[in-house]
């Protein structure tokens, strides 16, 4: 082929490469860390019901189940949401109301509401934070660290971003994180989640995917104890539906009289 062909044939293909390179190809942290939420979740209201299992040393320790309602924020970017504890016994009928900043839990027994940490226990590795629904990106700045492959909940290879996330607003779940996000898809696949003093609290895994709520979503997420790892807590949830979310049912002044209407 004569060299000046073979110059065209290669600005040719130098071209195309350009212009059928991948739309995310040049995105920055804070996009794909804004894109793993729309991955995690929806863009409307819905619900679904947590269904909590703690393990110790293997043996299962306790379990609980709650059904979550959850809002898009009037102002953009949060979620607002209720939990209703449907089980164990002694806690059914309890309420948690995150709302903006503030997060709530009302006890049906005494009719008081009051206010609790996101980073507090809900039942074994799982925290408030971690139940509730968050968009990430509206609470933590994103840098990108590297890009690696590594074992997913499945144990499947995946390459992912390792993202490192500091807080911006001091009522974020956790002050720092690191999240691996897999190139192919944006779907949150791994966790790491710190405390002030930077230790390990827990260790997420992400994993069974499924069609859910107009996306495809996790279904089940696999909290190991930062400190122990002998203790397991699996997150899973089902009877996903969309739902109206009355506005009354995110104020705190409503919660005592909170009565669930199926559709």
């Amino acid at each position: 082929m004569p060299l000046r062909k073979k110059r065209r044939m290669l600005a040719y293909l130098a071209t195309l490469l350009v212009f059928t390179a991948p739309a995310w190809a040049a995105l920055d942290a804070q996009q794909i860390l804004q894109k793993s939420d729309a991955v995690r979740n929806p863009d409307r209201s819905f619900s679904l019901v947590t269904t909590l299992i703690s393990y110790k040393n293997g043996k299962q320790h306790e379990t609980s189940k709650l059904e979550l309602y959850s809002r898009v924020s009037p102002n953009g970017g949060q979620f607002r949401s209720l939990l209703r504890f449907i089980s164990p016994l002694r806690d059914a009928g309890k309420l948690t109301l995150k709302s903006g900043r503030d997060l709530w839990l009302y006890d049906p027994a005494s009719q008081a509401s009051v206010p609790i940490s996101p980073q507090q226990r809900l039942m074994g590795q799982a925290a408030n934070g971690d139940v509730v629904t968050a968009n990430w990106a509206a609470d933590y700045h994103a840098s990108l660290i590297a890009e690696e492959r590594i074992q997913d909940g499945e144990r499947q290879i995946r390459d992912c971003y390792h993202l490192h996330l500091v807080a911006h607003n001091p009522d974020a779940a956790y002050p720092s994180m690191d999240l691996w996000v897999d190139k192919a898809d944006f779907k949150s696949r791994k966790a790491e989640f710190y405390a002030v003093n930077g230790s390990l609290l827990k260790t997420t895994f992400y994993r069974r995917y499924a069609p859910v709520l107009g996306g495809v979503r996790s279904t089940e997420a696999v909290i190991i104890d930062g400190v122990n790892a002998n203790w397991v807590t699996v997150l899973r949830q089902d009877n996903f539906a969309w739902r109206d979310v009355p506005e009354a049912w995110l104020q705190r002044d409503y919660l005592p009289h909170f009565r669930d209407a199926k559709p």
